[in-house]
């Protein structure tokens, strides 16, 4: 397995915050070797404790013994006071910071320092409320004034799509759409809600009402995994349509395909069926808030009313008669494996019992005594 580590990171602006009071955190784009990329939030008190640790870890690098060997980048202090316009005011020193730190030697870029602060927290993933008085603001920073400087890997580039019917909010944390509007995909997340942004808006999209530009098919949708995942399911849900299962919470099931619309296809003996991802976590993990607190599953693109596409051919789909096909092989081929290696056949068996017994060789006194007068007297001559 490759060692981890960061090809990117790009700030993509701040949100203010009111819980538990008021705040502002920053938000990075970052993207790891693997491809995935991730969004993460930190203060900068947090930041800049960070680069504090980073200077003592690294002393020729950060100049302590000669300010000519200085490569570690400068970061003011934090402010007694950090309000809304010297957050805004920061944007470019961090984003410059964010840029100089990845192009450092390997042995500060990928140091676990540096891969452990920006690794996803659980507080990343958590979503405000939706009780709360005041939910976030969202400060993005204008794509023209983001560093334009790539680094030795090259430039992040977000992947752009296009709406495929018109989408209502129903909370803050989400983003309307018009059919046709194009937006920037930031994190495509497994639940099937995706991270975007428009313009001057942000915030998640079911993936169903979404569609690349250069193809109705996904380049990135994995193949399916007959031999199956073992997972737990968390959350009941009732079937709507005739391809998807009824499941009860703490089921346990096997998972063939993964979708990227959240829908993932799913096996329960020889029965297979559409159930959302969000309400599934892998066997063996410690059972994990639920996002559906916070949002239902995403809709299916079978049920969006007026999907219109720009593409002439039809998306790609296995039916659930090809998953289940070649589900039930892999079934039979577990079963017969399982056989011990003489079960159910007992032609062998009765072959075995069927071959004569060898009889134990006479004594010789035994052969004298039956055998004929002419042997008797060979038998003696031969003595």
């Amino acid at each position: 397995m490759a060692d981890q580590f960061i090809r990117h990171i790009e700030l993509l602006g701040f949100e203010k915050r009111f819980v538990p009071s008021q705040h502002y955190v920053y938000m990075f784009l970052v993207k790891w070797q693997d491809l995935s990329e991730k969004v993460v939030y930190r203060r900068f008190a947090e930041i800049y404790d960070f680069h504090k640790t980073l200077k003592e870890m690294f002393p020729i690098e950060a100049g302590d013994i000669s300010p000519e060997s200085r490569i570690i980048p400068h970061l003011p202090a934090p402010r007694w006071f950090d309000g809304q316009r010297s957050t805004e005011n920061r944007q470019g020193t961090l984003s410059e910071y964010s840029h100089t730190l990845m192009n450092l030697p390997v042995k500060i870029s990928r140091c676990p320092h540096v891969l452990e602060f920006f690794k996803v927290r659980p507080e990343d993933l958590k979503l405000p409320a939706e009780g709360q008085t005041k939910q976030p603001e969202t400060f993005l920073l204008p794509k023209d004034t983001r560093s334009s400087v790539a680094d030795i890997t090259g430039p992040i580039v977000l992947q752009t799509y296009r709406s495929v019917a018109d989408f209502a909010k129903s909370s803050t944390t989400e983003m309307a759409l018009q059919a046709g509007e194009l937006v920037d995909v930031v994190e495509k997340g497994e639940s099937g809600w995706w991270f975007c942004q428009a313009k001057n808006k942000r915030g998640w999209v079911p993936a169903s009402y979404l569609e690349p530009m250069d193809g109705p098919d996904e380049s990135e949708e994995q193949e399916p995994n007959y031999e199956g995942e073992p997972f737990v399911v968390i959350q009941g849900y009732t079937a709507v349509e005739d391809d998807e299962m009824t499941l009860q919470e703490g089921e346990a099931i096997e998972v063939i395909h993964k979708l990227l619309d959240g829908w993932w296809v799913v096996r329960k003996e020889e029965a297979t069926g559409y159930y959302p991802s969000m309400y599934l976590q892998k066997s063996g993990q410690a059972k994990a808030r639920s996002q559906s607190k916070f949002r239902g599953a995403p809709p299916r693109r079978s049920s969006i009313a007026n999907a219109k596409s720009i593409h002439k051919q039809a998306r790609k789909r296995i039916s659930q008669d090809t998953y289940r096909h070649n589900s039930i092989k892999v079934t039979q081929r577990r079963r017969r494996q399982s056989r011990p290696q003489n079960a159910g056949d007992p032609g062998k068996e009765d072959g075995m019992k069927a071959q004569p017994a060898v009889p134990p060789r006479p004594s010789r006194d035994l052969i004298l005594n039956r055998c004929s007068d002419s042997t008797k007297q060979k038998f003696t001559a031969s003595r």
